[in-house]
């Protein structure tokens, strides 16, 4: 004998409703890309003790412009280089994408920055005896990737930032902004949850700088997340977001460039050392 139950129009709808609840993630969840609670990051040197990060709090979501700014020497370097898992920290949680990266050993955290994150630095980084297309396919082959597949890769990214003619250069034969386009191609290789960047702009001229951002705003358009640390006013007011570091806190949050039509605060103060 089957057994049957007696269900409303009302209550089989709320089922439904709590059904479908459960088998949707949280969008609070699913827009978090970086995701850091409570970092305390400090220095020691002989008797000198120095709180580079002082218990920082902060969420970046997927596919923002984030940057950061502050004082030279106030822990914006290594607030990025703690989220990305560069340097260690001594409390806290930071994860990239779900992954919390500072409970994983050395070798694995290498491996997952390699695979994840991509990096441009102010000095390039380039490696002077490869090629352009060499240096940037150089991620996927330590990625394990096959050299073919790594090479097309490589030169579909080159072409992205208006180098297809130039693969084949050393890095001693190209410009200081040829140089920073190959590292941002090399930094997209992967395909990375996140881009980091510390002063990207810092050894280019003003209009090689504003080519520069006007690359990073074009990869950001398609969905990429990139979170900057520098000095240059003019990437901190094409921001999504601006972070300030102050004494190894979180001081304010400063959305400054406006989104879909709406006007956004240019300076918010908010709770030291927590950021959204």
């Amino acid at each position: 004998m089957i057994k049957t139950t007696n269900t409303s129009p009302r209550q089989a709808q709320a089922s439904g409703a709590v059904l479908a609840a459960e088998s949707i993630p949280q969008k609070q969840e699913l827009d978090v890309m970086v995701h850091a609670r409570n970092v305390v990051k400090t220095y020691r040197t002989g008797d000198i003790t120095v709180e580079a990060l002082r218990g920082v709090d902060l969420d970046i979501r997927s596919g923002e412009f984030v940057v950061i700014m502050g004082p030279s020497g106030h822990g914006k370097s290594t607030l990025l280089n703690c989220l990305s898992g560069i340097d260690s920290i001594d409390s806290g949680t930071v994860r990239i994408d779900g992954q919390q990266i500072h409970e994983l050993k050395d070798r694995a955290r290498t491996a997952h920055r390699a695979k994840r994150m991509g990096f441009v630095f102010q000095s390039f980084n380039l490696i002077p005896v490869l090629s352009a297309a060499e240096n940037v396919e150089l991620p996927l082959l330590a990625a394990g990737a096959k050299p073919a597949v790594a090479r097309e890769r490589a030169a579909a990214l080159l072409a992205r930032v208006g180098l297809s003619q130039r693969g084949q250069h050393r890095p001693a034969e190209l410009s200081g902004g040829e140089q920073q386009r190959v590292a941002i191609a090399r930094s997209l290789v992967t395909d990375p949850a996140v881009v980091w960047a510390d002063e990207p702009t810092g050894n280019l001229d003003s209009a090689t700088a504003a080519s520069v951002l006007d690359l990073f705003r074009a990869v950001n358009a398609g969905g990429q997340t990139f979170v900057i640390v520098t000095h240059d006013p003019e990437i901190g007011a094409n921001a999504d977001r601006m972070i300030e570091v102050h004494d190894g806190l979180i001081r304010q949050h400063e959305p400054s460039r406006p989104q879909d039509g709406v006007a956004q605060a240019t300076s918010l103060p908010i709770q030291d050392g927590m950021a959204y």
